[in-house]
């Protein structure tokens, strides 16, 4: 999803970081702010819910 999200947005993004853990946490923040967390809705996002979040905040 990172490579689709660099393809996409290209040079609009200036910093994207990755951190491995453990517990199932998949969370997407922007700005510093959280816009997905599998922890709250227990599923793994599809690529364009995350696009759609992206775009509207």
């Amino acid at each position: 999803m990172a490579a689709e999200l660099l393809e996409k947005y290209g040079g609009k993004i200036t910093e994207m970081t990755l951190i491995p853990s453990g517990g199932g946490v998949y969370e997407v923040m922007k700005n510093d702010q959280l816009i997905f967390s599998k922890i709250s809705l227990g599923r793994f996002p599809e690529l364009q819910e995350i696009i759609d979040l992206i775009e509207k905040n």
